[in-house]
C-alpha cells in the first residue's frame, strides 16, 4: 500500500484561517466524490469555523482521564478502521494528553499515513522547531509545543494561509478569533502589528526555502546538473533600437531566475554615432519599462561602446551582461567583430548573454575611436587604395582600345571617391597617386612607361588628382560636422536625462554627484567648500583650505588633487578623480556642478526655513500660552481670591462650616492654580530642550499606586492589573507620576459611568508597557495626534478644565525619558494609551 499524502496549511499566528481554509479544502473534495472525514478540528469558538462542520463526517473523539480531568483527543484507531481517502486533522504541533499512544499528534498523523490515508492539517509557524526561540524573542512568549521541521518539510504540500496584520486585527476586534474579555491583553501583547508583520515574514521566508528545496528535488529527478548563482546584478544594454523591451524582459526573467538580482539597464550615448528621434521615443518607453521591472535605468558616454559598457557593469559590481545579439552581415562581421564579440572577449568574469531578437536595432552608429574616421575604416580604405585601384586599372586593361583616356580616369575617380567615403583623406590620397601612376603607366602613350607626350593627358591626371583630393577633403569634412552633431546630440541626452531626474525628485547632492560619477566612469566625485581665504595658484592644493560638503565614491581632499578641477563659484569646487575628461565632457561636468551647487543652496535653505519653521512654532505657542494664561488660569485666580477676600472682610459673620468651605475652595483653586502652572512650566522647558531627567529603576506596581493617590477619590474605580513580578523600568519618578496622573485623569474624564478605565502591564521585549484603557467615546483616528498639540481639547469646550497641555506634556515626559506615549483605539469603543518604557534590567524586581 502506497502511504498517503500530507498538506499542511502553514500560519504566521492563530486567526490567519489555517483551520478554515482547511475545512474549505475538505468541503472541496467530498464535493469532488472523495471519501473525505474529519479526524479532529477544534473551533476554539470560532462561530464561522464551526458552521464549516455541517456537512462533514465527524470521526467521535477519544476520551482521555489524567489527573482528574477528561480530555478529548484524536481517536487513531477509529479514523483507522473507518479508513476513508482523506482525514482532516487539526494542530499538527499538539501533544496529546499522557497516557496516549503517541506523545505529539503528528506521529499520530504519521500513522495515518502510513495507512495510505492522505491527510490535511494545519501549523503555525511558533511551532517549528528551528523557529521556536526566534518567535518567542519577537513575541516574547515561548512555545511549549513544538514540531520537527522535517515533519513539514517532507509533507506533499505546504500551502500558506496568509492574511495582512491589520487584517487579523480587525478580525479579533469583530470577536472571529477571540473572546471579547481575551481580545484587549491579546491585541496588547502577541498580536501587536510588529510582531504579526515579524512572524508573516519568517512564515514567507520558511515557505520559500521549502519551495527551493522542492526544486532541489525537481531538478535532481530531472538530472539538472547547471548551477544556479545566489544573488546576481544584470546589466542589460540598451542601443535604443526596438528590441530593447525584448532584452529588458530577457533581462528581468535572468535577475528573476537568480534569486531576485538586481536589474540595470544602461545606453551608452556614443560620442561618434547619431541618435534618432525614434530612438530617443524608444529610449523613453524602457526606461519606464525598466523601472516597472523594478530596475533602474543609466546612461553613460563613451566612444567605444565595449569599453563604456563593461567598465559600467565593472563600476556596479554587475555579474551578469545581456546583449542584443548582431543583425550586421558576414561581410561587415569580417570587417569588424561588432560589439557583441568584442565585449565578449573583454568580459572577463562576467557572463555574457547574446540575446536573438526579431526586430533589428534602428540606431546606426559610426564605428570607431576618438578620430573623425575610426582605425578600422581607415585601414580597410588603405588596403583598398593599395591593392584595389591597381586591380581596378588591371582589370581596364582589356578594354583599352575600345574606352578613351578620359573615360578610363572616370572609372579610377569614382572608385577614389568611394575611398574617400570609405576611409577618409589619407586612403583618398594613396588611392589618387596609385590611380595616376597606374593611368600613366597602362593608358597613355607611350604605354607601359611613366612618360608622358602629350600636355592634355598630363592636365587631365592632373585634375583626377585634385578631384581625388577635393572630394576627399569633402567627406572629412562631413565626417566631422557628423561627429559634432553626434557630440552635442549625446551631450542633449545626457542633460536631458539631469534635467529629467531632476523632476523626478533625484535632486539631493549626493544622487547629482552619483549620477555624474557613473555617467563618466569616474572612481569619485566630490564637491568641495573653501573654508579659508587662500592666495594663488597653491590654494587648490592646501587640504586644510577645504571642506567636504558631499562625495560619491571616495572622497578628495582638495581641488587641485584631483585630475579634473571644475570651479563652481569663488568658495565652491567639484573635483573629479579617475582620469581627465575631454573639453565637450568637462561642459558636461560644468552643468552637473551647478545643479549641485543649486540643490546645496536648496537644502541649506530648506534648513533655515525649518528653522524659521521651529521660532514660528514656538511664537505660537508663546502666543496660545498667552491667551490660555489670560483665560483658562483666571478661574481658580478668582476662585482663591474671592474666598480670602471673603474671610478677611467678613470672617466673623461665617459660621465654622462656612469658614471651612471657603478655606477648602481657597486650597482648591490655588492647588488647581499651582497644577496648571507647573504644566506650563514644563512644557516651556520642554520647548527649549532643557527639561531633565534622571532615570533609575522604579516599580509599576508601586508608581500606579501613588498616581491614583495624587488623583484622589475618583480615581478609587480604577481598575488595576499589574503584575508584582513585572521587571523593573528606568524612569525619573516624579515625571513618571506626572505622566500617570495626566493620563488616568483624562481617560477617568472620558470614562461613562459604570465602565470605568482599567490599567494594565505587560512585557515586550526590552520594553515594559503600561496601558490605560477607557471605554469612552474614543478618538477618530485622524484627530489622535491632534490630542498632542499643546492647548487642544478635543470634543472639550467648557473653560475650567484647563490649558489642554495634559497629553502633550505628558508626551514629551516620556520621550524625555526614552519611552514613548501613543495611542490606540479600543476595542469595542473607546482609547486606549500606552506608556512604553525601558527595562531597568532583564530580571524579575528584587522582592523586598
Amino acid at each position: 500500500m502506497s502511504r498517503g499524502q500530507l498538506r499542511i496549511y502553514l500560519g504566521a499566528a492563530p486567526g490567519v484561517g489555517k483551520t478554515f481554509a482547511a475545512l474549505e479544502e475538505a468541503h472541496r473534495r467530498a464535493l469532488r466524490g472523495t471519501d473525505v472525514v474529519v479526524g479532529f478540528v477544534e473551533p476554539h469558538g470560532r462561530t464561522h469555523t464551526a458552521e464549516l462542520l455541517y456537512g462533514l463526517e465527524v470521526v467521535p473523539r477519544r476520551t482521555v482521564e489524567h489527573e482528574g480531568a477528561r480530555f478529548e483527543e484524536l481517536d487513531v484507531d477509529a479514523v483507522l478502521a473507518r479508513a476513508p481517502k482523506v482525514a482532516l486533522v487539526d494542530e499538527l504541533a499538539h501533544t496529546n494528553v499522557p497516557g496516549s499512544r503517541n506523545e505529539k499528534r503528528w506521529q499520530d498523523i504519521d500513522e495515518l499515513l502510513e495507512a495510505g490515508i492522505d491527510v490535511i492539517s494545519t501549523v503555525n509557524v511558533q511551532h517549528l522547531e528551528s523557529l521556536n526561540d526566534v518567535v518567542a524573542q519577537i513575541t516574547g512568549v515561548p512555545q511549549r509545543e513544538t514540531v520537527p521541521d522535517e515533519v513539514v518539510r517532507r509533507a506533499d504540500q505546504v500551502e500558506l494561509a496568509d492574511i495582512t496584520p491589520e487584517a487579523l486585527r480587525r478580525r479579533m476586534v469583530h470577536g472571529n478569533v477571540y473572546p471579547a474579555e481575551k481580545v484587549g491583553p491579546a491585541l496588547a501583547n502577541y498580536f501587536r502589528v510588529g510582531n504579526l508583520t515579524a512572524l508573516r515574514e519568517i512564515a514567507l521566508l520558511w515557505l520559500a526555502d521549502k519551495v527551493e528545496d522542492q526544486l532541489e528535488q525537481y531538478r535532481e529527478d530531472q538530472h539538472i546538473t547547471a548551477t544556479w548563482e545566489s544573488k546576481e546584478r544584470v546589466v542589460v544594454a540598451l542601443s535604443g533600437g526596438d528590441e530593447g523591451d525584448t532584452l529588458i524582459r530577457r533581462a528581468a526573467r535572468i535577475a528573476a531566475r537568480s534569486g531576485g538580482a538586481d536589474l540595470k539597464a544602461v545606453y551608452v550615448a556614443s560620442g561618434d554615432g547619431l541618435t534618432s528621434a525614434r530612438s530617443a521615443r524608444n529610449l523613453a518607453r524602457q526606461r519606464t519599462l525598466v523601472e516597472d521591472l523594478g530596475g533602474t535605468y543609466h546612461q553613460v558616454v563613451g566612444d567605444t561602446i565595449p569599453d563604456a559598457l563593461l567598465e559600467f557593469a565593472r563600476g556596479v559590481n554587475a555579474t551578469q551582461l545581456v546583449l542584443g545579439a548582431s543583425r550586421r552581415g558576414r561581410f561587415a562581421q569580417m570587417l569588424s567583430r561588432g560589439v557583441g564579440v568584442t565585449t565578449t572577449a573583454s568580459s572577463g568574469k562576467i557572463d555574457v548573454h547574446l540575446v536573438s531578437h526579431e526586430r533589428v536595432a534602428t540606431v546606426k552608429r559610426a564605428r570607431g575611436g576618438r578620430g573623425v574616421i575610426g582605425g578600422t575604416r581607415r585601414r580597410l580604405g588603405i588596403a583598398l587604395a593599395l591593392l584595389g585601384i591597381p586591380a581596378l586599372c588591371l582589370a581596364l586593361l582589356p578594354f583599352q582600345q575600345e574606352l578613351s583616356l578620359t573615360t578610363m580616369i572616370l572609372i579610377v575617380l569614382t572608385a577614389v571617391l568611394g575611398l574617400t567615403l570609405t576611409g577618409g583623406m589619407w586612403p583618398a590620397l594613396l588611392g589618387a597617386l596609385a590611380g595616376s601612376v597606374m593611368l600613366n603607366y597602362f593608358f597613355t602613350k607611350p604605354h607601359n612607361t611613366l612618360k608622358l607626350h602629350d600636355q592634355e593627358q598630363l592636365i587631365s591626371l592632373v585634375i583626377f588628382i585634385a578631384l581625388a583630393l577635393g572630394g576627399a577633403s569633402v567627406v572629412n569634412l562631413s565626417a566631422a560636422r557628423a561627429r559634432l552633431a553626434a557630440r552635442a546630440s549625446a551631450e542633449a541626452q545626457t542633460l536631458t536625462m539631469l534635467a529629467g531626474n531632476v523632476l523626478r525628485g533625484g535632486s539631493r547632492v549626493e544622487d547629482l554627484l552619483e549620477q555624474l560619477r557613473e555617467t563618466f566612469s569616474l572612481k569619485s566625485v566630490t564637491l568641495l567648500e573653501r573654508t579659508e581665504p587662500g592666495a594663488g595658484p597653491a590654494e587648490r592644493q592646501d587640504p586644510r583650505l577645504w571642506r567636504m560638503v558631499a562625495c560619491a565614491g571616495e572622497g578628495c581632499a582638495s581641488p587641485g588633487a584631483a585630475e579634473n578641477d571644475l570651479p563652481i563659484s569663488d568658495d565652491l569646487a567639484l573635483a573629479l578623480r579617475g582620469h581627465t575628461l575631454e573639453a565637450a565632457d568637462r561642459r558636461i561636468a560644468q552643468a552637473f556642478a551647478m545643479h549641485a551647487a543649486a540643490a546645496l543652496e536648496r537644502d541649506r535653505l530648506e534648513r533655515q526655513a525649518e528653522a524659521v519653521q521651529r521660532l514660528t512654532d514656538t511664537d505660537k505657542l508663546r502666543t496660545a500660552l498667552l491667551a490660555a494664561v489670560s483665560h483658562d488660569l483666571r478661574t481658580p485666580l478668582a476662585s482663591a481670591r474671592v474666598a480670602v477676600s471673603s474671610l478677611r472682610s467678613t470672617g466673623d459673620l461665617f459660621t465654622p462650616e462656612e469658614r471651612d468651605e471657603l478655606l477648602e475652595a481657597a486650597e482648591t483653586s490655588l492647588a488647581r492654580l499651582t497644577s496648571l502652572v507647573d504644566n506650563l512650566l514644563d512644557m516651556s522647558r520642554l520647548q527649549a530642550g532643557v527639561l531633565g531627567a534622571n532615570p533609575v529603576p522604579v516599580a509599576l506596581d508601586d508608581a500606579v499606586p501613588w498616581a491614583l493617590d495624587e488623583i484622589g477619590d475618583a480615581a478609587a474605580t480604577v481598575r488595576l492589573d499589574v503584575a508584582p513580578d513585572l521587571p523593573e523600568v528606568l524612569a525619573d519618578p516624579g515625571l513618571l507620576q506626572r505622566i500617570l496622573v495626566n493620563v488616568v485623569a483624562n481617560a477617568l474624564r472620558f470614562s461613562p459611568e459604570g465602565a470605568p478605565p482599567l490599567v494594565i502591564a505587560g512585557r515586550h521585549g526590552g520594553l515594559v508597557e503600561l496601558r490605560v484603557v477607557d471605554r469612552g467615546p474614543g478618538v477618530p483616528d485622524e484627530d489622535r495626534e491632534t490630542m498632542f498639540t499643546p492647548f487642544q481639547r478635543l470634543g472639550d469646550r467648557d473653560n475650567t478644565s484647563g490649558v489642554g497641555l495634559g497629553l502633550a506634556l505628558s508626551r514629551g515626559l516620556a520621550e524625555a525619558m526614552g519611552g514613548s506615549l501613543v495611542p490606540e483605539a479600543t476595542p469595542g469603543g473607546g482609547l486606549t494609551m500606552v506608556l512604553a518604557l525601558p527595562q531597568a534590567s532583564d530580571g524579575k524586581k528584587d522582592a523586598e
